[in-house]
């Protein structure tokens, strides 16, 4: 079995394609606001993924949300 080389990507990297990604899908400002109240707040993502997804019974009823949502803001 070959083991390819992976490259880990550098933290300006990370840091690049989040906000891309952040400024794609909420916009300038709501990213902003979003890193703003990340900051202020003390964020935990290792506790808040304990409990975020609680209110789904499956992997299905999430995929489902993820769908409507999608839809939604194609329509949008």
């Amino acid at each position: 079995m070959e083991t390819k080389d992976v490259k880990t990507p550098s933290t300006m990297e990370i840091l690049n394609k989040g906000m891309k990604c952040l400024t794609e899908h909420l916009g300038v400002v709501d990213a902003e606001y979003f890193i703003s109240a990340v900051k202020r707040e003390n964020f935990d993502y290792t506790e808040w993924r304990k409990t975020a997804f609680n209110e789904y019974k499956s992997l299905k009823d999430l995929l489902d949300d993820a769908e409507r949502t999608l839809k939604k803001e194609d329509v949008g």
